[in-house]
């Protein structure tokens, strides 16, 4: 029996995981299967986790390849090279996989409503042989609106790894399904847009800019140290993308390169954002 792998403390997804410690056994025992009997059907494979299925769906990169099973959603890459995808979906995964003629209608609408920003949404993950940590990062990516970013040492301090910046970078290199879990949403403590696994940081700006933000602004106010935005009315300070941040008016904008700047000047932190988090990072 699968048992799954809890989201952080710090909030709960609305993501459904199949994942679990059952799971790293079957990743160990792997090289010690048999092939399945030849009269077992491709999709009863597929339908128990033992092989996956894969088609193109838009996104703002382009065509995109998702491949699932009965499990989920469990791999997304480009799909500028079908060939290509199927080899790191084999290096990387190891399970046959097929090209669908169509994806089921549950995966398709779950899939389209995350690219659509929809948090609500819950969306099957199939993260076989990921570790806590990694699942916990992923996670709370996850939690992060779209629009909105978050420097990955806001992820550490959220999942009580505050001093595991660079491995939450990691983490986030390895995500296997960007796009449904949103790394993008993620940026250097500095402020930089950072690197992306689904082309670069030319793709991830791309991205970034389809869910309504200017990369280049956001990198010009990293620079010239702008950390934290409070409101002179309401004396709340959030990180700059936060959705409350973004509806300041011009004359009522307080930049704040300290969350204790903030502090000392009489804000207090705004509790969807929690800049607290960001304070971490920023330090």
């Amino acid at each position: 029996m699968n048992r799954p792998i809890r989201p952080a403390p710090a909030g709960r997804s609305p993501v459904q995981l199949a994942a679990g410690a059952d799971d790293h056994l079957e990743v160990a025992l792997r090289d010690l299967a048999l092939p399945a009997p030849t009269d077992v059907s491709a999709g009863a494979l597929v339908r128990v986790g033992l092989a996956d299925e894969w088609v193109e769906l838009p996104s703002p990169l382009g065509p995109i390849a998702v491949a699932w099973n009965g499990r989920g959603v469990s791999w997304v890459d480009r799909a500028d090279d079908p060939d290509a995808f199927e080899e790191r979906f084999a290096a990387r995964i190891g399970r046959p996989l097929s090209r669908a003629a169509s994806v089921p209608k549950r995966i398709a609408k779950a899939v389209a409503g995350r690219l659509a920003g929809d948090r609500r949404i819950r969306i099957p993950l199939d993260l076989r042989g990921r570790t806590p940590f990694e699942v916990a990062v992923w996670m709370k990516a996850l939690e992060i609106p779209r629009g909105e970013v978050r420097p990955y040492g806001w992820i550490a301090a959220e999942i009580g790894r505050p001093k595991a910046v660079r491995a939450v970078g990691t983490a986030l290199a390895h995500n296997p399904v960007p796009l449904v879990v949103p790394c993008h949403r993620v940026v250097r403590s500095d402020g930089s847009i950072g690197q992306y696994s689904l082309g670069g940081t030319a793709a991830k700006r791309t991205v970034l800019a389809a869910e309504g933000l200017d990369p280049e602004a956001l990198e010009a106010d990293a620079r010239s140290g702008l950390r934290f935005l409070g409101s002179a009315t309401t004396h709340i300070v959030c990180l700059p993308t936060c959705h409350n941040a973004r509806r300041i008016t011009p004359r009522h904008r307080r930049p704040f390169a300290t969350f204790s700047a903030a502090l000392a000047a009489g804000f207090r932190a705004c509790r969807e954002c929690r800049p607290t988090s960001g304070a971490m990072a920023a330090a």
